[in-house]
């Protein structure tokens, strides 16, 4: 039919807004390849999207300490508290939570003969890092995330 709208619908997905300090509804961000290579260094793509993992103690927030909020390098969502980080010792910034569990989702990898958890991005999917339960208290988390797949926020 003339006019009418046939783009595809996105799914939506829930994802906490630091700013409002409330879930909101947002669009799932799916592009190609082609379009995230366009869109990334080679380090942040190899690293967000094909699940490359950084050189320990090389990332550019492994020894970072400044106030502010680690967002996905892809599509901006807020992930990781500078309050949340601790020195984990790995050479990889580890933080003891999200922001909220809406911002990120977890699946088993298998992958390189290990028995893993990987943290994504609930908006694009990217791919963060890993959880294990050999971190700080309070929860004994640490989300242990490649610098490549972050940006920073200062307060």
């Amino acid at each position: 039919m003339p006019g009418r709208d046939v783009s595809p619908v996105l799914p939506v997905v829930l994802i906490y807004d630091i700013e409002t300090g409330s879930p909101r509804e947002m669009s799932k961000i799916v592009k190609t390849d082609e379009e995230w290579r366009n869109a990334l260094s080679p380090e942040q793509f190899r690293v967000a999207r094909k699940k490359g993992t950084e050189t320990p103690f090389t990332g550019k927030y492994h020894a970072f300490h400044e106030k502010g909020v680690y967002v996905c390098v892809c599509c901006g969502t807020g992930l990781f508290l500078s309050d949340d980080k601790f020195g984990s010792g790995t050479g990889w910034p580890s933080f003891t939570a999200p922001v909220d569990a809406h911002n990120i989702h977890t699946t088993p990898d298998t992958r390189m003969g290990m028995q893993r958890t990987e943290v994504l991005c609930a908006r694009c999917d990217a791919h963060l890092g890993h959880v294990f339960d050999d971190g700080a208290p309070p929860g004994g988390k640490r989300y242990c995330m490649n610098s490549a797949a972050l940006d920073f926020i200062r307060d």
